[in-house]
């Protein structure tokens, strides 16, 4: 038995460099030069829709840029502008290209959580960890509970998740999917609205961060068990729990040369800058190569950046390019393999408010539960259920993820998407409601910039 286990995995550490199945909508008549005419036009009409509607949204619906991105991405595929323009949409993002999108858009979302990563701040953990844990356990357990109940009947419907998936793993990666916080977004949020220094604020931030640790722990169990063999299940898992001991344990005490040469030279070279860059390729690389995801490689090495000086100097050389140029061919990329038009009889739409009902409910029900069990009032817990309720871009990920991995199909991909747009544009208004708005009544809070309050408290 361990001899064939063994065998198993040499035989798949063998074939990391090995094709791992076929193309995505694989070329056959394209040139190189087709390639770069399309790439390049690509992505400007990718930068002007994500700008447009960004804009469009901060100024009309108070959102977050990323949320209008979000949105534009699902306006550029089939779900609109293929709709209104068939032959346009094709001609804009043929098939043949969507792999070359593809990598572009792992780069953009690899590198925008490798800068997540070196923002993580370990002192909410220490300030808040004891009711945050309450809070996220909260937010975990629900929804798994959520999923435990439906997955049997979804498992019913066709093209929902892949042929021949087991019920475990279906109930685990959808409950991974309804559990998720989106971090980098609540982090957003939490800095727009004031709220870096208050205790919903921490507290909110630290169980989020929770929430994510345990969902992609989740999606990589199901990623390395879905393979083909106990081979990829053996490298998946063992390999990633090893490389995740390693950077965590040792990855502070040998990247601090880094951060002292930044130190001392009072700006990052772009010797440093080369290095830094290499070893997110090589992170994301490996954890790519194993059968996780890139992404969870950049997060890791993220978190283990020296602080201070390094981090400010690599988040202005890098964050702009990955956050304008590369990050809205991810947003582009989800949307193109979004087919609202999946959802398309009434059994489905009920299927789809279903599941979008019994997510808010799960996150921001458990939330607020678990908050006024650790001794919070009644208006702040509502206001953690409502920033805990927002998903945004790790959904996507997340829902990429297994769309590319075969675990689920395109119709629970389109709902997963409408499920993520539509709790992460809730969660601003709803918070606001709830308990922002009264808050900055009070002087709990101060103004948002932008707002007509903002603007005397600065004249």
């Amino acid at each position: 038995m361990l001899s064939h286990l063994y065998e198993d995995s040499l035989r798949a550490f063998g074939d990391i460099l090995g094709a791992h199945g076929p193309a995505v909508n694989a070329a056959q008549s394209l040139t190189p030069a087709d390639y770069s005419i399309h790439f390049f036009l690509q992505l400007g009409v990718i930068i002007l829709a994500c700008r447009v509607v960004g804009w469009l949204g901060q100024k009309f619906l108070g959102q977050p840029q990323v949320v209008g991105e979000m949105i534009a991405g699902v306006v550029l595929g089939p779900s609109l502008l293929g709709l209104l323009f068939p032959e346009f949409q094709l001609a804009l993002f043929p098939k043949e290209t969507k792999n070359v999108l593809y990598a572009g858009a792992q780069l953009g979302v690899g590198l925008y959580m490798f800068l997540v990563g070196t923002t993580l701040q370990l002192d909410h953990f220490r300030s808040k960890g004891r009711s945050a844990f309450a809070v996220s356990l909260s937010g975990i357990i629900a929804p798994f509970l959520i999923a435990v109940a439906i997955t049997p009947y979804l498992l019913t419907v066709p093209g929902l998740f892949a042929p021949g998936i087991t019920q475990s793993n279906a109930t685990l990666f959808l409950g991974a999917c309804i559990a998720l916080t989106a971090f980098p977004m609540l982090a957003r949020i939490i800095n727009e609205r004031g709220l870096a220094h208050t205790s919903l604020g921490t507290l909110s931030l630290t169980a989020g961060a929770f929430d994510d640790a345990a969902s992609w722990c989740v999606l990589a169990i199901v990623l390395a068990t879905f393979g083909a063999g106990a081979g990829i299940a053996v490298i998946a898992i063992g390999g990633g729990l090893l490389y995740a001991a390693f950077v965590l344990i040792f990855g502070r005490r040998l990247l601090a040369p880094l951060g002292r040469i930044v130190e001392e030279q009072g700006e990052m070279s772009t010797t440093i800058l080369a290095i830094t860059i290499m070893l997110f390729c090589f992170s994301a690389f490996l954890m790519d190569a194993i059968g996780i995801h890139a992404v969870f490689g950049g997060f890791l090495l993220g978190v283990v950046m020296p602080r201070g000086l390094f981090v400010d100097e690599i988040k202005r050389k890098v964050e702009p390019l990955a956050v304008v140029l590369l990050l809205p061919m991810f947003f582009t990329y989800s949307g193109l393999n979004t087919r609202l038009d999946m959802v398309n009889s009434v059994p489905l739409l009920l299927l789809a408010l279903g599941i979008l009902v019994a997510s808010i409910l799960a996150k921001f029900g458990a939330c607020w539960a678990a908050a006024r069990l650790a001794g919070e009032d009644n208006r702040t817990a509502l206001g953690i259920g409502a920033l805990m309720n927002s998903r945004g871009l790790m959904e996507l990920i997340i829902i990429n993820i297994g769309l590319q991995k075969g675990v689920i199909g395109p119709t629970l991909f389109s709902i997963m998407v409408l499920m993520a747009i539509v709790t992460t544009v809730m969660a601003t208004p709803l918070f606001e409601l709830v308990y922002g708005k009264k808050a900055r009544q009070t002087g709990e809070l101060g103004a948002v910039p932008g707002d007509k309050g903002f603007a005397a408290k600065t004249a």
